[in-house]
């Protein structure tokens, strides 16, 4: 048993080395990704509603608020009946998202839209936290300003024990041009073509 462990380790390892030295063409192909199809994902009706919704539901709460809030996620993870992960994953905005990921095949392993203020907005699944505006993949892509995109560096994910990236993108509202939040992905680099 702890043979079979340390050879997947040592073959993670190996592949970790050969995606971190082909990043550049990863990056390219992660670009392509967003442009071609991961920014209709963003720029769905059902999103943007919910974003500009949200955004001004969200726009007086204090960092106490956010806080709250946040730490009423991260304790309600596991339990279904916890309101607010539930009201997240009703919207339509998420149902849409975890259409398309499980229509990607394992390409997609997660999607979520943050709002302004980095509070979760819509996803294809739970995530650990629901304020990710302390994350890189709000700070470099929302924070940014618009048309920032974000690619994250390459990482073994633990439950599919896959290599994936995650790519952020800021959203704008497509009346004002206004950036109203951020979307981010997983991407799995072993099903990326």
């Amino acid at each position: 048993m702890k043979f079979g462990l340390f050879a997947s380790l040592a073959a993670a390892c190996a592949l970790a080395t050969v995606y971190t030295a082909h990043a550049d063409a990863y990056g390219e192909r992660l670009e392509e990704l967003i442009k071609t199809e991961l920014l209709d994902w963003v720029y769905d009706e059902s999103v943007i509603e919910t974003l500009r919704h949200q955004n001004a539901i969200t726009l007086n709460l204090t960092e106490e608020d956010i806080a709250a809030l946040d730490r009423k996620w991260r304790s309600g993870i596991n339990a279904p009946e916890n309101d607010l992960i539930q009201d997240v994953l009703k919207r339509s905005a998420s149902l849409h998202l975890a259409e398309l990921q499980a229509s990607s095949r394992g390409l997609v392993t997660e999607a979520f839209i943050m709002d302004k203020r980095g509070l979760n907005v819509a996803q294809s699944a739970v995530t650990t936290d629901y304020w990710q505006g302390d994350e890189v993949h709000f700070t470099q892509s929302f924070g940014n300003g618009a048309n920032s995109i974000y690619i994250g560096q390459v990482e073994l994910d633990e439950s599919s024990l896959a290599f994936q990236r995650t790519v952020s993108v800021a959203i704008s509202d497509p009346d004002t041009a206004e950036v109203i939040g951020a979307a981010t992905f997983g991407i799995n680099l072993e099903l990326l073509e």
